[in-house]
């Protein structure tokens, strides 16, 4: 089964870093959030990722195609122009970066690799980070048999909050949980069947297509209230780094 990382947009909200670099190559400590992302299906047996590109989509094509080189020992030879690889370290994946679009809405990404897909698939955003069972999805799309399956996560409150009794402070919530409603994690399993609801021009996945899946009863829910988060702006950065850093990072399951 094939992965689809929608990694084409301008990370506008995380400007401070992807006016450099496309948002899924900014790093989670010393790798981009778009390896952890692979190394999460990876660990899974998904191995066969197609990416979305646009905007400076040509850095991540040369991370790919300079991967091996940048994680590896070698020896350079510049007599013989020549680059030994001492020791390799690298992942048994297959990556297929097809150009989708600078300004181009995600719907439209998705129609631009359809000759790719042959079956059922995962799509995924370049920018989330998950501790879901990518193998539980895939069993609960399969049984369920519709055209789409999503994620369906619970997020954390932004801000801590206050106990307060009687005009004092009793205690502190760093965490607390949201309003309880679920929202779209990002995380999707998928039949082919659904380009026939991508048939117009520069559709954005999250409304029309999936408002219309939902409404011919196409759409199932996977609920998921373990962990998720978006890499949305600087502090979300700061976050996920400093989980991984000191050793909690609940997405690393590898």
């Amino acid at each position: 089964m094939k992965v689809v990382i929608l990694a084409g947009g301008q990370g506008t909200r995380i400007n401070e870093e992807s006016y450099l670099k496309p948002k899924p190559l900014i790093e989670i400590g010393t790798k981009p959030i778009i390896w952890h992302i692979m190394k999460l299906y990876s660990h899974y047996g998904l191995n066969d990722f197609i990416i979305c590109c646009g905007y400076k989509g040509h850095m991540l094509k040369e991370y790919f195609n300079n991967y091996a080189l940048h994680t590896t020992d070698i020896t350079v030879d510049l007599k013989k122009n020549k680059t030994v690889i001492l020791k390799k370290k690298t992942e048994p994946w297959k990556v297929t970066l097809i150009d989708t679009g600078q300004n181009t809405n995600t719907g439209e990404r998705l129609k631009k690799i359809e000759k790719y897909i042959e079956g059922d698939f995962c799509l995924t955003y370049g920018d989330g980070l998950s501790n879901v069972n990518i193998l539980d999805t895939i069993k609960f799309h399969k049984k369920n048999k519709k055209y789409a399956t999503i994620l369906a996560v619970k997020p954390p409150a932004r801000f801590g909050a206050l106990n307060i009794k009687k005009n004092m402070v009793t205690s502190f919530f760093e965490k607390p949980e949201g309003d309880g409603e679920r929202i779209n994690g990002g995380f999707f399993v998928l039949s082919k069947k659904i380009f026939r609801y991508l048939n117009f021009d520069n559709p954005v996945w999250e409304k029309e297509p999936l408002e219309n899946l939902a409404k011919d009863s196409q759409l199932c829910a996977y609920p998921h209230d373990k962990f998720w988060h978006a890499m949305d702006s600087i502090r979300d950065k700061q976050v996920l780094e400093n989980l991984w850093l000191n050793n909690k990072a609940p997405w690393k399951v590898w």
